[in-house]
């Protein structure tokens, strides 16, 4: 009896160690000891209306077993404030986010088909449609009109409610705890955010007469400078304007610069590039200048498709596409003009005679930009086809013009026409086919 009580320890020793260097030869880590969260990545989209949290990427310190993970295993928290909609004040305060995948991974990002692969991280993926995460913030009120940012320090939340488990040897069990339940604890994010296509984007600037233009770009996966691609223009609302402060806020504020890096919104797999200026704002004249010499240079610099230039704006980012168009109409090929400002006698003068196609958009309800002025550009328009003989026909094929009820909001932000008109995406593939006339 007593050999046979020796042996069996000696065999369970034996055991233990060899189950301890396969769990150790997955990651370096192993054993099996309860080594905890590693760091918790943010993971943020762009969606209509702005960019938010999407996910977040929980890393240990060795691969995670997929099967002993659920919906339950984290919950997440995150604001509740909207800058269109909250005062700053709010910020601070959390809500619970809806988890709706729970997969791993072997990088700290998300998977389009949501299927687990041996990694380190688990992403935690969140319901896109609650009205909470929102990453853009006010920046600066130097007048009664502020600026916008994106918040360099997200206030996202974790808290791992089930233990999580490593690997099993040879599949078997649940494998070692890699980190214990842990339900009172709330940690916070620890790395840098991955914005999902905005870190994409190139930071350029241009100087003419003092002023400087900041701008960022994207350029297709596959560039060749030996091709030609369209190039679409993004000019922002006014708080997206450089402030000093907030860098790239005109990428990830709302849809409109990465709406056009996707086939889901364009309805095309075209490769374009999209540039997205941010003025600072200092008059539309002097702004209209500033981008139309950036536009002369950014076209030596660049395959881009001169037939194919594009402009599609926001709010205040129409002036400075009305301006441009009187100034050289010669640079553009078609325009998108959302909640925007109306244009004047001489610019629709100048756009009716370069025969310019615009598609103009507006809310009904829009409480800061009257749907007056939509009217009136769309009046103005008309005058001006019709005293160089076009017709009714070919007006309407030369200008679009769409008014918004609150309905076809799904953030009720009726001044963001934006939102309905990318939704829709008409526009969007009626814009990627015009073409400049040839000669």
């Amino acid at each position: 009896m007593l050999f046979g009580r020796r042996a069996a320890a000696l065999a369970s020793t034996l055991a233990l160690a060899t189950s301890g260097l396969a769990y150790g030869g997955l990651g370096g880590h192993g054993g099996g000891s309860d080594e905890g969260i590693r760091g918790i990545t943010p993971i943020t989209t762009v969606y209509t209306y702005g960019q938010k949290v999407s996910a977040v990427a929980v890393e240990y310190g060795d691969t995670v077993n997929a099967r002993m993970l659920d919906n339950s295993t984290f919950s997440v928290q995150d604001t509740l404030y909207n800058f269109r909609f909250n005062p700053i004040e709010d910020l601070p305060k959390l809500t619970d986010r809806k988890v709706t995948h729970t997969y791993t991974n072997s990088t700290a990002s998300p998977r389009a088909d949501r299927r687990s692969v041996p990694g380190r991280y688990v992403i935690v993926e969140l319901d896109p449609a609650q009205n909470a995460g929102w990453t853009v913030i006010v920046s600066k009120c130097p007048t009664f009109l502020c600026t916008v940012k994106v918040n360099p320090d997200l206030p996202t939340r974790v808290v791992q409610r089930k233990a999580v488990y490593g690997q099993p040897r040879f599949g078997v069990g649940k494998g070692p705890v890699l980190a214990k339940a842990a339900p009172g604890r709330v940690q916070e994010v620890t790395e840098k955010a991955v914005n999902l296509l905005v870190d994409e984007f190139q930071y350029g600037s241009y100087l003419s007469g003092g002023m400087v233009l900041p701008y960022h770009y994207h350029l297709p996966k596959n560039y060749d400078p030996a091709k030609k691609y369209p190039l679409m223009v993004v000019l922002p609302g006014h708080g997206m304007g450089w402030d000093g402060d907030n860098s790239l806020v005109q990428v990830a504020a709302d849809i409109p610069a990465t709406a056009w890096l996707q086939p889901t919104w364009t309805g095309s797999t075209e490769d374009v590039i999209v540039l997205a200026p941010q003025h600072q704002r200092v008059g539309g004249a002097a702004e209209a200048d500033l981008l139309i010499k950036m536009l002369d240079q950014f076209l030596k610099d660049f395959g881009v498709d001169k037939q194919r230039v594009y402009a599609t704006t926001v709010s205040y980012g129409s002036q400075l596409l009305w301006s441009a168009y009187a100034k050289r109409p010669d640079l553009f090929a078609a325009g998108l003009v959302t909640g925007g400002f109306a244009v004047n006698a001489d610019q629709a003068a100048a756009i009716a005679a370069a025969e310019i196609p615009l598609w103009v958009t507006h809310g009904v309800h829009d409480h800061l930009l009257n749907i007056s002025l939509a009217r009136n550009t769309r009046t103005l328009l008309q005058n001006a086809y019709t005293a160089r003989g076009k017709t009714p026909e070919q007006i309407a094929d030369l200008l679009h013009y769409v008014e918004y009820e609150d309905a076809s909001f799904t953030l009720p932000d009726y001044h963001a026409a934006y939102g309905p008109t990318y939704e829709d995406g008409a526009a969007l593939r009626w814009l990627l086919g015009q073409r400049k006339p040839q000669g």
